[in-house]
């Protein structure tokens, strides 16, 4: 093949340097020979492959084809900073005349948007948010990103909100642009942003809250209250504390009851009361002894 041994011996050295398991035999009969490694090497892709694993990503991450995780986003974030300019800027104009059309009651975001949220995360500095509330009433704000949290259909943008002085959750189909401020940030004492997405989606939009304490593990609770309908939190190995919210104490009662299982109501009272009269009106529906012992009508 008209190459030097010297060469060859120093093409080895750096393919094993960059994590490509290489193995020798010495001999006359010896050589190299690649083997299956304990990491991944890295790919060389040409211009066209490289724009086609951005795009594959990018659709990946806007669809949840993978699951609930934040593996194709994360992936395309650190493609994306490797990325020669000239294929960055292809995938840019793609971006611009690619749309996006969601399946019924799936939220429409922006293709650029998700990844300019994931990259703000991953900076840690201060950023200007123009977002737009449940109303549709457009507002601007400065927040402190943190992550990217995708449940159902929707993706959610947690971040500290720097005027309000609290942790907030944002919808990412509600976000009309980002720009960050060159400030750095250390964000001190950060919340578990699964934990708070489900409360807010849980309680949010909801007048009225109620804390109960199911003796179930933390899977089988959420079988029975599932994360979109309540924030959940292990209570030891056997019982889940769940906070649910809804439209009053007596349809909050309704649910409880329809979980058709044990259960403590922890808070507020109004429920507890909410869910004694209903259970006192099935016992005497049923001439069963009422709550307080004594016995329904027959």
């Amino acid at each position: 093949m008209a190459v030097a041994e010297r060469t060859v011996r120093r093409d080895v050295a750096r393919l094993r340097e960059l994590g490509y398991a290489v193995e020798s035999d010495p001999g006359p009969w010896g050589g190299y020979r690649l083997r299956a490694g304990n990491r991944v090497p890295p790919l060389v892709l040409d211009d066209e492959e490289a724009l086609a694993v951005a795009v594959g990503l990018r659709e990946a991450a806007l669809s949840g084809v993978l699951g609930g995780d934040q593996v194709a986003l994360s992936a395309l974030l650190k493609l994306r900073q490797v990325l020669p300019s000239r294929i960055a800027d292809r995938l840019g104009e793609m971006d611009a005349a690619f749309v996006h059309v969601p399946r019924p009651g799936e939220p429409q975001i922006a293709p650029g948007m998700l990844l300019e949220l994931a990259t703000a995360c991953h900076r840690g500095e201060r950023t200007h948010l123009s977002y737009r509330d449940r109303e549709g009433k457009a507002t601007a704000r400065d927040v402190d990103p943190y992550r990217l949290v995708r449940t159902g259909r929707r993706w959610y943008f947690v971040a500290r909100d720097v005027a309000r002085g609290e942790w907030r959750t944002f919808r990412a189909d509600r976000v009309a642009r980002i720009r960050p401020t060159g400030h750095a940030v250390e964000l001190l004492d950060p919340p578990d942003p699964v934990l708070l997405v489900s409360r807010s989606i849980a309680t949010g939009a909801y007048p009225l809250r109620t804390t109960v304490r199911l003796p179930v593990p933390m899977d089988r609770a959420l079988r029975l209250v599932p994360p979109t309908v309540g924030a959940h939190r292990p209570d030891g190995p056997d019982a889940t504390v769940v906070e649910i919210g809804g439209p009053d104490a007596d349809g909050l009662a309704r649910y409880l009851l329809s979980l058709a299982t044990p259960l403590r109501v922890l808070s507020p009272d109004e429920v507890r009361q909410a869910l004694l009269r209903r259970a006192r009106e099935l016992c005497a529906a049923n001439g069963m002894p009422s709550a307080n012992g004594e016995p329904g009508d027959r």
